[in-house]
């Protein structure tokens, strides 16, 4: 079971590989059958909802070839470890436009993401 702490880390570090650009480093911690929803994938891919790894790979992988420039920063998290579900509150840069953004993920008893729900903010 993930702590308030291991939550922390984990946003820390999942900040750290959308920085690097690195998807294959998020991916590997989301279970092969994730429930990805977010109103980007809406414009990007045609669908607010994408099922499993390889579709969510190929939604993120197309996103990041339409930008130049992306930075998140993690400004706060809320964990609730007895329903393993984790919000990470951050801002992200893309492209030089700021917003606020909730990225809430809800973990299955082997710790992977087998759903994640994304909230778009007011620019910031």
């Amino acid at each position: 079971m993930m702590t308030h702490e291991g939550a922390q880390r984990f946003a820390s570090r999942w900040a750290e590989s959308w920085n690097r650009r690195d998807v294959e480093a998020v991916l590997e911690h989301f279970h092969d059958e994730v429930m990805f929803t977010s109103p980007t994938a809406l414009a990007v891919v045609g669908s607010a909802k994408v099922q499993g790894k390889p579709a969510l790979r190929d939604y993120w992988n197309t996103a990041m070839q339409r930008i130049a420039s992306l930075r998140f920063i993690v400004d706060r998290i809320a964990w609730d470890a007895e329903s393993g579900e984790l919000a990470i509150i951050y801002t992200a840069t893309i492209d030089g436009n700021s917003r606020r953004v909730s990225e809430n993920l809800k973990f299955d008893g082997a710790g992977l993401v087998v759903s994640a729900e994304v909230f778009h903010g007011a620019p910031a």
